[in-house]
């Protein structure tokens, strides 16, 4: 069995799914990896076979999507190119995590595509979803990778096909600990902004991972490092809490990890403002913005005890067990060929002299 699997490369999350996926389908049949988008900072320890620009959002500095770098890095005739090189027609089953080359490439040919994502669970009916409506967001989520059956993962189980998310085995495995210190990530913000309001709390350590700088630096209590997965990792497990944008692997991460948590969804962004909506039934504080008149929201929540109980099982391998299942005909064997075979051959020949007798009988 030959298998696609086209992952989102804008932002980190789904390339941390794929961690643990990609293992997995290597069992399952000979499998191909897809990469498009050029925003994430997690590395792919595998060989990838096609690597593509796609369709991507770029991250700006004031808490939302930078509009002209993202209309800048778009190219639709390039996409299209992209669409029509991608030979979905060689494989057996193409899995898409929000990867719209793959997706409208099967759209294209006519070809059955399975989503594995994030995105599909968002949209489903049953999921939270904010009070403000947003067709535009809603309506992208719809139709940037459209998948023929969908499959998602999400802070619940919110109706069949949903799930709870996927761990990493590098977050399951390791020891928790609980050191003074909180970790921040919020690529949608500039390092100064976070510096300038986060200094305001001077009491505590903040480790900020941020996507715009590639030195690292202290400024008093505050300390700017670059993304990197393993450091990263180190931070989340010791520290007390963690505070992000409303993504969804670190905010599923540190609801694993029983860390405290505290969310703000980036600005125009529909999908983490359906998150924050979810997380918000889970009693996770949401702010809407990093701005100095939150900074007394933020002070509370450093002063206050968390308490989110969630049961996130290691259910990885049952689900692509079930994708696999219900989205491959079996192959027929030999055997049952020539058997089918011998008996349209038996049926026939009985026909046929049923046939010739009442033929006679005329």
């Amino acid at each position: 069995m030959k298998i696609l699997y086209a992952i989102q490369g804008t932002g980190n999350g789904h390339l941390s799914r794929a961690r643990e996926i990609i293992p997995l389908l290597k069992q399952k049949g000979e499998l191909d990896l897809l990469i498009s988008g050029t925003q994430a900072d997690v590395d792919l320890p595998y060989p990838v076979k096609y690597r593509f620009k796609g369709l991507c959002f770029v991250f700006g500095k004031k808490g939302g999507i930078d509009v002209m770098a993202t209309y800048r890095k778009g190219n639709l005739k390039r996409l299209y190119e992209e669409i029509k090189s991608l030979p979905v027609e060689n494989y057996d089953l193409v899995i898409s995590d929000f990867e719209p080359v793959s997706a409208w490439a099967c759209k294209r040919k006519h070809k059955h595509c399975v989503g594995l994502s994030h995105q599909g669970a968002v949209v489903h009916k049953n999921a939270p979803k904010p009070d403000k409506k947003d067709l535009i967001g809603k309506a992208i989520l719809l139709h940037y990778a459209p998948v023929s059956k969908v499959y998602g993962f999400h802070f619940a189980e919110y109706g069949e096909n949903i799930f709870t998310p996927v761990i990493r085995s590098e977050i399951r495995k390791q020891t928790v600990e609980s050191k003074p210190h909180y970790t921040v990530y919020l690529p949608a913000y500039s390092d100064k902004r976070i510096i300038r309001i986060l200094s305001g709390i001077k009491d505590i350590e903040w480790q900020v991972f941020s996507k715009h700088s590639k030195k690292t630096y202290r400024e008093e209590n505050i300390f700017i490092r670059p993304i990197e997965n393993e450091a990263f990792i180190k931070s989340m497990l010791s520290c007390t809490g963690i505070l992000c944008g409303a993504g969804f692997e670190t905010p599923a991460e540190a609801l694993y990890l029983k860390k405290k948590l505290l969310v703000i969804p980036m600005k125009g962004q529909y999908e983490q403002q359906c998150n924050a909506a979810a997380l918000a039934t889970l009693n996770v504080p949401v702010l809407k913005s990093l701005k100095a008149k939150h900074l007394d929201k933020i002070k509370s929540w450093t002063r206050e005890k968390q308490s989110v109980p969630v049961f996130f099982p290691d259910i990885t391998e049952e689900i692509l067990n079930r994708v696999i299942r219900e989205n491959i005909t079996p192959a027929i064997s030999p055997v049952q060929i020539l058997g089918t075979a011998v008996h349209s051959l038996k049926v026939l020949k009985e026909k046929s002299l049923e046939q010739i007798l009442k033929q006679s009988g005329d």
